[in-house]
């Protein structure tokens, strides 16, 4: 069969792809399409083709899927960050379980099926309450097409400002912040942020809010040294009730990345405090900090739970950040040590070890495949447990042998990312651990984003 581009054609929607895009078949050709899902039937616009499959823009749907539901966000579709709202939440669980399972047997060559039947394999959690999550919010500022200040988020896979004054998946206090910060930058005709020419002042608005303490911050990045009529713009920002922290970031570099390393504190506290548990924590604009906090209290407890700890034992947890997986870890283990590459996360996570009162908790700054076998060799510090939260990239291989050498009796393994964790695991299950326990923890509701814990334990306990 041969289509062409710009060709249309009807197709049903068998499956969803990684990033939540639908999939058909138009006689026997694979096509991608972007906003449906499986169960619809649809008329696809083919925009790009490839010799075995394509990609096609939705056109229209003939006959909606029994699982799509209208979002409750107008702009939903356009940005990126709610790529699967338009997805019944029960289905979005099912789609997100199937996607751990896929990678684990596809990439990790595991027998998922048999996980399953033998409980290893746990349902997915989910949100009781998948609207208003979110503690932390990244509104980039701009101008649109009419000259006017756009405040909100990047469209999908680009950096065009979709303009906003409401976000169903952050905190409902972001809205009168925005509404603030619009009016300032109005009334006092305060440049934004033009990427293509590199000019103007302000570049993103950064908030954090406390979700047990109601502490709020908010932070302005800024293209200079200096915010003028400051003053103006913190008596506005403390009319809101628990406002608790306001200060800029400095960002001058020709970059897409957003925060620069330099915070300097207007008003109030240079952070807010919040809990997870039993455990309070310090957060700086800087910080490292989950932002779903109640499903990270799930997601801390399965691995507390998984390290099965009896107050004898010796435990690193690396990629510790500020100290949010380790503190946790200390309240029941002899001793934890914490290794993060970023020096501020590990300042806060000495002061937060402090502030909980904490004295079996020592933190090492330096990659951790760089300070584990170090530490293993020089200084023979060995481990009963060990906890990896790595980022997206997953493991450095060099730093699962080292892991292997240490040969601790468990592994905790929390990813963000179930395809380089089932290669991880692969790598680890080829030596001497094997599986004992997986639990996928629905941290990003409307998002394809997934988190799991999984617990391991050497083949000889």
């Amino acid at each position: 069969m041969i289509v062409n581009k710009n060709d249309e054609v009807i197709i049903d929607i068998e499956d969803m792809g990684s990033d939540g895009e639908g999939i058909g078949k138009y006689q026997g050709y694979t096509i991608f399409v972007k906003n449906a899902i499986i169960g619809d039937k649809i008329k696809a616009k083919l925009m790009k083709t490839k010799k075995s499959y394509g990609y096609g823009r939705l056109m229209e749907v003939i006959e909606p899927s029994p699982y799509r539901v209208t979002p409750k966000c107008p702009i939903a579709g356009k940005c990126g960050g709610c790529s699967i709202q338009h997805l019944d939440y029960e289905k979005q669980l099912e789609y997100k379980q199937n996607k751990v399972k896929n990678c684990l047997e596809r990439i990790g060559g595991f027998p998922v099926e048999e996980f399953c039947k033998e409980n290893i394999m746990e349902p997915i959690i989910g949100m009781k309450e998948p609207f208003y999550y979110r503690n932390k919010a990244q509104f980039p500022v701009g101008v649109n097409k009419e000259g006017k200040v756009a405040i909100g988020f990047y469209a999908g896979r680009t950096h065009s400002i979709i303009d906003t004054s409401h976000c169903y998946i952050q905190a409902p206090v972001n809205d009168e912040i925005l509404q603030r910060v619009r009016k300032f930058i109005e009334e006092y005709e305060i440049s934004v942020y033009n990427e293509e020419k590199q000019e103007g002042l302000i570049r993103h608005i950064l908030t954090r809010v406390g979700f047990t303490t109601g502490e709020i911050m908010v932070c302005l990045i800024i293209n200079g040294n200096n915010l003028p009529y400051k003053e103006q713009f913190i008596a506005s920002l403390c009319e809101i009730s628990h406002m608790t922290s306001i200060s800029i970031n400095i960002n001058k570099e020709k970059t897409n990345v957003i925060l620069g390393d330099k915070v300097k504190t207007l008003w109030g506290k240079p952070y807010i405090t919040d809990n997870i548990g039993d455990i309070k924590y310090q957060i700086s604009p800087l910080s490292f900090y989950q932002v779903n906090p109640i499903q990270t209290k799930v997601l801390y407890e399965t691995a507390l739970s998984y390290a099965d700890l009896h107050g004898e034992e010796t435990v690193w947890d690396l990629y510790c950040g500020i100290g949010t997986i380790s503190l946790f870890l200390a309240q029941k283990a002899k001793q934890v040590y914490g290794v993060e590459i970023v020096p501020q996360a590990i300042d806060d996570a000495k002061k937060n070890a402090e502030i909980n009162h904490i004295t079996n908790a020592e933190f090492f700054v330096g990659a951790a495949e760089e300070i584990l076998p170090q530490k293993y060799k020089e200084d023979s510090i060995c481990a009963d447990v060990i906890v990896v939260d790595p980022p997206r990239k997953g493991c450095e291989e060099s730093l699962l042998d080292t892991i292997i050498q240490m040969a601790p009796k468990r592994m905790v393994y929390v990813s963000c990312d179930p395809g380089t964790l089932a290669r991880d695991l692969k790598y680890l299950c080829k030596k001497d651990y094997e599986i004992s326990k997986i639990q996928a923890v629905d941290q990003f509701g409307h998002s394809v984003h997934v988190e799991c814990v999984v617990g391991m334990q050497r083949k000889d306990t």
